[in-house]
């Protein structure tokens, strides 16, 4: 199972949100390329990285960080946050990035999802992020009524990535992950699913193993050296 360390960027510092809520948020480094570099020196493989000033706005915001991120560190990076055109996606494919997280605009419209899936296959992850099992857009600001599991049925059979489930009540809160929807989604799709909240312990990793993710995204444990990057890994089995 693969590990991603991950960064997210609000007004140009690393941040943690918990539960998605913009109000409660902790920096936990004004300069998110001194986090990127942090997490380059302490073994992470890869980087997950989301623009969240993109995601709730519709435009990716912090374009220049995620750059120089990309460029220092050479890890394999997966972007998301604001992309809603082929535009976005082109210019991001073009300065590195190796996969592209896309919510709102696949969530509302699937069928340009479908034809980006086909035009840029196997770059493309479908963001679902769901607040009791419905989905969440706009940076988790909207819900759409729809559950998610759904939408992830309507497109398993599309040459994306990867599902990105994130369960919003867990996001950030260091209680676990929701490992009952996470395990339903698993047995549900085909495609890979990475997994995304509350991951705490090397046990949260390994159980979500043992559910079948194909991937989990770590972020405020490993800021407040609740499990280290190392530590991750070896329980993932991502050697």
């Amino acid at each position: 199972m693969q590990v991603w360390p991950a960064i997210d960027l609000r007004n140009g510092h690393c941040v943690r949100l918990q539960q998605g809520d913009y109000a409660r948020e902790t920096i936990f480094d004004a300069d998110p390329v001194n986090a990127a570099r942090r997490l380059l020196e302490s073994g992470a493989p890869r980087l997950h990285i989301v623009d969240l000033d993109g995601a709730r706005d519709g435009v990716a915001l912090n374009r220049d960080p995620v750059r120089q991120i990309v460029s220092e560190t050479q890890l394999p990076c997966q972007v998301g946050g604001g992309i809603r055109d082929e535009a976005a996606i082109t210019t991001w494919i073009e300065a590195g990035v190796s996969r592209l997280v896309i919510g709102t605009r696949g969530i509302r419209d699937p069928k340009w999802f479908r034809e980006m899936c086909h035009k840029y296959p196997g770059k493309l992850v479908l963001g679902i992020d769901a607040r009791d099992g419905k989905l969440a857009t706009d940076g988790w600001q909207t819900s759409e009524g729809r559950e998610a599991v759904d939408l992830a049925l309507e497109l398993d059979d599309e040459p994306l990535a990867a599902f990105l489930f994130t369960d919003i009540a867990t996001d950030g809160m260091l209680a676990g992950p929701n490992l009952a929807a996470t395990r339903s989604l698993c047995e549900k799709v085909r495609s890979p699913v990475l997994a995304s909240g509350g991951v705490t312990t090397v046990d949260d990793i390994a159980q979500l193993k043992l559910a079948g993710a194909a991937g989990c995204i770590i972020g405020r444990a490993l800021y407040e050296e609740r499990i280290s990057v190392k530590d991750a890994l070896l329980a993932a089995g991502d050697l």
